[in-house]
């Protein structure tokens, strides 16, 4: 007698999602949106190390304070090409008549705190935590993080702050409580940038507001090339308060014209 072949076994019925289990559907379809936009890395810290590490390859962190640090190196990257910088006439008669007193490194700390406080503002827009403020300003006293101000008498009234490394400037935010204030802070950071020779200026991602200014987005990989040559040139490390004086001093009722002269005017601060 032959044995039997064993009784089918019925296909189990589709398990019920637990509550909670949808979060790892919506965790995996997040996380492939984040790669999208330009996730590379996971993990590690805020140290001084780590952080210019990071900077150097191109990546910068960007993350809420309920997420692990989370590092960015978008394709397209944003940049503002020193010399196609676009400075509107308007700003350009406010820089004129003296209306900012645009300072560098005087006020790093309120800049950035000022940053963080314009972000929570903003809706989706609290990546700038008290962690990230901490690690700026550690970067600050090691003479990498820089802010130019805009000052109008004994008050800031904008201005922006960003990681310097060779050549290259990336720009992490910007501020203002008056009208044209960061602006004038930008106008004034790209005259020092040209005047020192410096050749990169990283706006990371893209915003309508710098486009106006000339940014422009260009391939990931265009961009490391650009950044690989500006970081052959020295770091302008520590205080930029004298060097920044300095050029304002120089020709500060020219800096509007002078920066106008070679194209056409455009109308009117980074994550």
């Amino acid at each position: 007698m032959e044995d039997l072949p064993p009784a089918p076994v019925p296909d189990p019925e589709p398990a019920a999602v637990e509550p909670g289990e949808e979060e790892f559907f919506d965790l995996a379809q997040a996380l492939a949106e984040r790669i999208a936009e330009g996730l590379v890395a996971i993990g590690g810290d805020l140290s001084v190390p780590t952080l210019l590490a990071a900077y150097r390859e191109g990546m910068f962190p960007w993350f809420t304070p309920e997420e692990p640090v989370l590092w960015y190196s978008p394709d397209p990257r944003f940049i503002l090409p020193l010399e196609d910088f676009h400075l509107p006439r308007s700003l350009g008669r406010t820089l004129a008549r003296g209306v900012f007193e645009l300072r560098a490194d005087t006020a790093v700390a309120e800049v950035i705190a000022g940053c963080a406080g314009q972000a929570r503002g903003e809706e989706n827009s609290v990546w700038l935590s008290p962690a990230m403020e901490q690690a700026y300003l550690d970067l600050a006293a090691e003479g990498y993080v820089h802010s130019i101000e805009a000052w109008r008498g004994s008050q800031l009234v904008g201005g922006l702050y960003g990681l310097s490394l060779g050549g290259a400037f990336f720009g992490e935010s910007m501020f203002h409580t008056e009208r044209d204030a960061s602006k004038a802070a930008l106008a004034g950071l790209v005259r020092a940038l040209k005047a020192w020779g410096m050749t990169l200026l990283d706006c990371q991602v893209a915003t309508e507001h710098l486009a106006r200014f000339g940014a422009r987005e260009v391939p990931r990989s265009q961009f490391l090339v650009q950044l690989r040559r500006a970081l052959t040139q020295p770091t302008r490390r520590g205080s930029w308060t004298q060097g920044f004086g300095e050029l304002q001093a120089a020709t500060p009722a020219n800096l509007g014209q002078a920066q106008n002269e070679g194209g056409p005017a455009t109308t009117g601060p980074s994550k």
